[in-house]
Formats: structure tokens, sequence, C-alpha cells
């Protein structure tokens, strides 16, 4: 088998525009890759093979007339089933959504087109995206490729267990409480959840979202390397007014001081030591590279991780209870009824003060981190959870609820956060969470590649099924 479904998609980019490989030649052997692992740890689960070997065919023969092909020529990426794909089922992981085709692709997916990339499949996803692992009863359980018995993350479980395993370079995600941060921390690869308005995104397939996810939910990339994650935000970051929340926000804001603030236990969390360590690693890295970094205590995650469960279940109690009931996936039922408990519901003014309190604590995190261009603090407060843990019981649930403070708190601001690797221990893999302002994608990028630069590289994972 070629050995090109090896290369980061800049490489990939390339050596396809230097014409040193073809991009139906990386395309065939991304393909070969993916039916040599895939059946081991089923992260793509509705295969594209004509139509990828068709797109790679037009970016060579752009090639051939001299022309621009786009940033991610030839690339091989993948699309989570929860987001418009045109001629494919958006089923988010429901058997009532096994029919629902998309009529026409989200803009995330149509800039992904426009850059060259090319799509090799759509990747699985928790029903109703609503966990940090992945399992459903349409299409199945996704295995971690680092290592089975731990959760490959969620929503995004697929697009980072894809990744890891080397069937793309880069995987679409989405992320309102963590689901691109958390998959890439438990593959032990990078991610990034942009700033909201950053990256379009809309599905057509279905009405549009209620408030509190369309002021929390956001697309974004995971890759193996923070350049490609980097290459990857350049190319979904086109205009496309099918979103109104697109902003036109340069990608480059400009200089910032190199100045980041750590903190371990934000309000309290209790984190592992390994935790700890990662942390303190990855604030000496940045130290090492020119920053100054100050270990403070940072602006609040418990109260907007409240607000985010009580705006999300909001849509969800309106709209979604009766669809959790007909389709009747185990986990989902009991992943909702334990939110439900945890989330009591608000009436009319419940909600509009949830909306009035999320411009407060907007505030005090765009004031420091405007002091601080960066906070450094944990993606988790454990390491990767055993698979399937969340559904053990009620008691377990809250745990992972507390471990995971800042997955959820952080997307109530709809402020860009990265899960940069740092390491791995005995095949379980850890990483950090950086954090900076609105549409500083820029800042993260550029910290997350000093610790990158200094850590161990992303290697790819060899599933033992």
């Amino acid at each position: 088998m070629s050995e090109l479904w090896k290369l980061s998609a800049t490489e990939a980019a390339a050596l396809i525009r230097q014409r040193k490989a073809s991009a139906v030649e990386v395309c065939q052997s991304a393909l070969e890759r993916l039916e040599t692992v895939n059946s081991k740890i089923n992260a793509i689960v509705q295969r594209t093979d004509e139509e990828a070997l068709a797109a790679a065919q037009t970016v060579d023969d752009a090639l051939m007339k001299g022309e621009d092909p786009g940033p991610l020529a030839g690339v091989p990426v993948t699309i989570k089933v929860n987001v418009d794909q045109k001629g494919y089922p958006t089923t988010n992981g429901l058997k009532i959504q096994s029919n629902l085709v998309a009529q026409e692709d989200s803009p995330v997916v149509s800039n992904l087109r426009r850059s060259g990339a090319v799509i090799v499949g759509r990747t699985n996803t928790p029903a109703f995206s609503l966990r940090w692992f992945t399992r459903n009863s349409l299409h199945g359980h996704t295995l971690n490729p680092v290592n089975s018995k731990l959760t490959p993350g969620g929503s995004s479980g697929g697009a980072a267990a894809a990744v890891a395993s080397g069937m793309c370079a880069i995987g679409h995600g989405t992320d309102i409480g963590g689901s691109i941060r958390y998959p890439a921390y438990a593959c032990g690869i990078q991610g990034i959840r942009p700033t909201l308005g950053r990256i379009p995104a809309a599905n057509f397939s279905g009405p549009d979202r209620h408030i509190g996810a369309q002021l929390m939910a956001v697309s974004g990339p995971l890759a193996r390397s923070v350049a490609d994650l980097r290459l990857a935000l350049g190319a979904m970051t086109v205009k496309d007014l099918r979103d109104p929340w697109w902003a036109p926000v340069p990608y480059d804001l400009g200089d910032y001081p190199k100045r980041a603030a750590l903190t371990i236990s934000p309000e309290g969390l209790s984190v592992q030591p390994a935790i700890e360590n990662a942390l303190r690693d990855a604030a000496a890295k940045l130290r090492d590279a020119g920053w100054e970094v100050v270990e403070t205590e940072c602006p609040p995650f418990r109260e907007p991780s409240r607000l985010q469960a009580l705006l999300w279940l909001a849509e969800t109690r309106r709209s979604g209870s009766e669809m959790i009931a007909t389709e009747a996936d185990p986990d989902a039922s009991f992943v909702y009824g334990q939110m439900e408990r945890l989330s009591p519901a608000p009436d009319l003014d419940g909600f509009m003060d949830a909306l009035q309190r999320r411009a407060t604590l907007l505030r005090s995190w765009n004031l420091f981190l405007d002091d601080y261009a960066v906070l450094i603090c944990p993606v988790s407060a454990e390491l990767p959870f055993p698979d399937q843990l969340d559904v053990s019981s009620p008691e377990t649930f809250e745990r992972i609820m507390e471990a995971q403070l800042t997955q959820v708190g952080l997307p109530l601001m709809g402020l860009p956060g990265l899960s940069v690797f740092t390491g791995s221990f005995d095949r379980v893999p850890c990483g950090v969470q950086l954090v900076a302002g609105r549409f500083r994608e820029d800042v993260l990028l550029s910290a997350a590649t000093e610790i990158e630069l200094r850590g161990p590289p992303v290697t790819i994972a060899e599933p033992t099924g």
C-alpha cells in the first residue's frame, strides 16, 4: 500500500502542488488506509469513494491547466454526520434521520470543497451528538485507535479517530460543549474550537436552531499538527452569508502581549496529578519560547457551564424530547435524563436572565483575555475516560460532568479554545487547553505551535481492534 496516507495536510497539499504526487494517488492511498483500519474502529460510517476520486481528479486537472485548486489541494478530509453534505443523510447518529438526505452542502462543506479538499467519508457521532463518547443505534460504536479501552471522545469521536489512525489528514468536527476539544484530547491529536462567527456553518435539511445553539455551536478542524489546524482553519473561514453569524474578521489581528495565564484548578476543580503536570509543563514550554506566564485564577467556568446546559436543554426540551423518546437510543435516553435531572427547566424569566448574564460573563472574559493573551487550563480534570463510563451510573455521570467543567463552560461566551497534545502515559493521551479572546485563533495557534515544537510529536495510531 502506498504510504501517502501518512502525509500531513500541509505536506500532501505541497506535494500535490509540486506535482510530485497526484491528488488521485493521495486519495487512493487514503481509501486503502480506510479499508485497512476502519473495520477495527468504525470511525467512518459513510464512505464516499467515487465522489472522492472524482474530486481528486478535478484537482489534478486544475493543476495540469496551471490553475490554483485551493489551499487544501487534494487533502483527504472527513465530514461529521451531523452536518449537511449534498446527497448524503444528515443522520446525527439517528435511525429516525437515516433518510434525511441533504439537498445542498452546509457552508463549511462548501468551503472545504472550494479549497480543493477531497472528502473521503462521513464520521460517526453519538445519537443527537449528545455525549463525550461515540456510540449510537444506527451507525454503531466508534473505538479509540490509540487505546480501545478509552473513549475516542465525542461528539466528534469519529472525526478524531479517523484523523488519529491516518484515514484522513483533517477531520471536520462541531463543538457546543467540547465536541472538538475533547475528542482531540482523547485521541492524542490537535483540535480547535473557533470563535462564534469565524467558520460559516448551517444545516438546511432542518429548521434553524434556537438561540442557545446559535450562540454556542461551531464547526472546526481536528488534525495531527498545529500547522494543519492553521491550514484547515484558513480554508474553512471563507465568506458564506448563508450563515447569519459569519463575521468578516481578518485571520491575523496583529500584535499581542506574549503573556499567558496558568490556571490549574479553575474554581476549585480537582485535577489529577498527571493533568497538573501537563499544565505546568506546557507553561514551561511557553516560558522557554519567551512568554511570560502568570499562575492566577481565571474568570468563572461554573456559572457559564450551568447556563450553557440551561440554554442547550431549553432547545432540546422544546423540540427534541419527543425525538429522543422516538429514537429510543439507550445511551442518549440515559444521558438526557441525567442532564434534565442536573439542569432544571427555566421559565421565560430564567431564560432571559441567562442571556442577560451571558453578556456580563463575556465582558469579564474579554477583559481578562485582553490582559493575558492566552489562558492555559485543563481540557478535562481527568485523563481520557474509560469507554462508556458516562452511562454506568448517575453518580459516575455527575463525576464526568464535573471533570468536563471547562469543556461546557467555554462555549457560552462563544470564545475559541484549542486542545493541544502534550504526551501519553502508557497509551493514555494527555493535553492542555488554550483559550484566547474572540477571533484570536492566531494567538492560539502560535502558542500551541510553541508547545508542540517542544513536546513529543503526534504519531499515527495503529488500531488493534
